[in-house]
């Protein structure tokens, strides 16, 4: 029986049909680990030139599915494009990472715009569009956005911070106020994951980079529920809409965020326990990660035996091959190829 050449693998996973190799893509995929992407950043100027420019982020996007034949290319974009389009100021400084105008006080709060300017994102949308037009069939094309705790952080501090404390403070503080940021985020990111979804992603992912910051009662309130809002809003609009989350950290919590947020994937980081994810969260949606971004830089034995040990742990139900975090930019190329290889040559 000849394969249907548009079936997807990594839709098939996220479908509830397990493949045997393991569908493969990597976070941070396009990024500054390969030459082709550094000399097309420098034409682009500054990284939102790079975001908003369709041309440069749809090449972006299909670079590493042209060298290591990803199953799935990731939508080069950013998750503060939501404040951005809120009409808050976001820039990126060489080496400091991103700057916005912090929202630090409920007075500041009241300056939030309740609805962005879609238009600013039209250019993200026409990327989507050139790159499923360019994609070979068979691979998926994921849109995403910044999950409302993680992109409240940023809001709030103006900038990255170890802890996010400015946040979390915030949150205890003014509760009321904090709310009004993550309503603010879960409505205007419902909109942007549909706008995505209509350009042609076939997937969606939230990224919760900073879930694992927050207690049990905190996570639930400002991780959870809000994703679970963008959840349903989505699917409110298209039903069948295939999420992934990625609450990173949230270790012995997956499980009540599977169940609560209804997405069909979580996305696991390199220090979850594998037997609490195979028996309490495998068993009930795929299982996306977690090789540790370090091993593959490391790469030889080391980097074998880890790649050996995501597939031992989690192979033998859905699972798609990826990282635990995002590719740092010293990788050698040499060791992704390895990696592609030991994946691909795995017989489940």
């Amino acid at each position: 029986m000849t394969q249907n050449p548009t079936v997807k693998p990594f839709l098939e996973v996220l479908s509830g049909r397990r493949q045997p190799v393991p569908p493969l893509w990597m976070m941070r995929q396009a990024g500054r680990y390969l030459p082709e992407y550094r000399e097309v950043r420098a034409k682009a100027g500054g990284f939102l030139d790079l975001c908003f420019t369709p041309e440069f982020a749809a090449e972006v996007t299909l670079q590493p599915i042209r060298r290591f034949n990803f199953d799935a290319a990731i939508i080069f974009s950013d998750i503060l494009v939501i404040p951005y389009a809120l009409g808050r100021s976001v820039r990126f400084e060489a080496g400091e990472g991103p700057r916005l105008d912090p929202l630090d006080t409920p007075d500041k709060v009241g300056t939030l715009a309740a609805r962005a300017d879609f238009s600013k994102l039209e250019l993200v949308f026409e990327a989507l569009r050139r790159v499923r037009r360019e994609l070979d069939p068979k691979i998926a094309l994921i849109g995403f956005c910044g999950a409302p705790w993680t992109v409240a952080t940023y809001m709030v501090a103006g900038h990255g911070t170890p802890d996010q404390a400015p946040a979390r403070m915030m949150a205890y503080r003014h509760p009321e106020a904090f709310t009004k940021i993550i309503d603010t985020i879960v409505e205007n990111s419902i909109q942007y994951l549909l706008g995505q979804l209509k350009a042609g992603a076939d997937v969606l992912q939230i990224f919760d980079t900073w879930a694992g910051v927050l207690p049990p009662r905190e996570f639930q309130r400002w991780s959870v529920e809000p994703t679970k809002r963008i959840v349903e809003g989505v699917r409110k609009q298209v039903p069948d809409a295939k999420i992934i989350g990625f609450p990173r950290g949230a270790g012995a919590l997956l499980p009540s965020y599977v169940e609560a947020t209804g997405v069909n994937a979580v996305s696991i980081d390199w220090a979850t326990e594998p037997s609490l994810i195979r028996e309490r969260v495998q068993n009930r949606v795929a299982v996306q990660g977690n090789l540790d971004p370090l091993v593959l830089i490391a790469g030889g034995a080391a980097l074998d035996r880890s790649i050996d040990d995501v597939l031992s742990n989690y192979a033998a139900g859905r699972l798609i091959f990826n990282l635990g975090h995002g590719i740092q930019p010293e990788t050698p190329i040499a060791h992704v190829e390895q990696m592609v290889r030991r994946v691909r040559a795995y017989k489940g």
